[in-house]
């Protein structure tokens, strides 16, 4: 059977690219907090000097805004090419054993609890169709056309790890005197609470867990970069 060779179509993103933006995103916020708060409280520590903080805060949240974008461009870009990887090997397979692809869907329809018999027609009709589209989504779970985008993963990775970061630098240089640092422990603790829940919502896990356990992360995170401030 003759493979169609045409491009398809553009489609709007599906669920799954977009909740890989928004998880790009969230982790992005998250290593932004935690790396900026670990930084501030470091120096912090060591100087008095609101000047060389905020230096080193923004350096740190510029260095982790573009580490965390190149490195989701790197991963989904990788994940982008075994995906069309597959799609080449799948359309090679149905041009030199259509049986097999064909028995594999078959086979998957009865492992749904289909009759064989209908299995079959299945198979045999929407490999007659669409063959590609089908035997790609079968084996591997894949939508024709529907790569991820690693753009999007690394500019929403970009722009959430500068954003997060702003919180504990912002609550460290600008607020005055001895409440800084009561200031810049309730910014993190917020802020890592929400990326949390943001986090569970994404994967369908248990919220407070999730919001819990960042919180407590946040705060071993700022004691241990607190500890070697006092070392300096």
């Amino acid at each position: 059977m003759e493979i169609s060779k045409r491009k398809p179509k553009e489609h709007q993103q599906t669920l799954e690219e977009r909740l890989n933006t928004l998880r790009a995103g969230v982790l992005g916020s998250n290593d932004g907090i935690l790396t900026v708060v670990g930084v501030l409280f470091s120096v912090a520590v060591a100087t008095t000097n609101q000047f060389t903080i905020f230096i080193a805060g923004l350096s740190d949240l510029l260095a982790c805004a573009f580490s965390m974008a190149s490195g989701e461009y790197a991963s989904v870009s990788t994940q982008k090419d075994t995906e069309k990887s597959v799609v080449a090997m799948e359309t090679e397979l149905l041009k030199t054993d259509f049986a097999g692809e064909l028995k594999i869907v078959t086979d998957y329809y009865v492992g749904q609890g289909v009759s064989q018999e209908t299995s079959q027609k299945i198979a045999e009709d929407l490999m007659s169709k669409k063959p590609l589209e089908t035997i790609v989504d079968i084996k591997h779970g894949i939508q024709l056309g529907h790569y991820m985008n690693p753009w999007d993963a690394a500019f929403s990775s970009l722009f959430s790890a500068a954003a997060g970061g702003l919180f504990p630098l912002l609550a460290m240089t600008l607020v005055p005197g001895v409440m800084q640092w009561p200031a810049t422990i309730l910014a993190v603790c917020v802020s890592v609470a929400i990326t949390g829940f943001l986090s569970a919502k994404l994967g369908n896990g248990l919220v407070k867990t999730a919001m819990i356990r960042n919180v407590i992360v946040g705060i071993i995170t700022m004691i241990i970069h607190y500890s070697i401030g006092l070392l300096l």
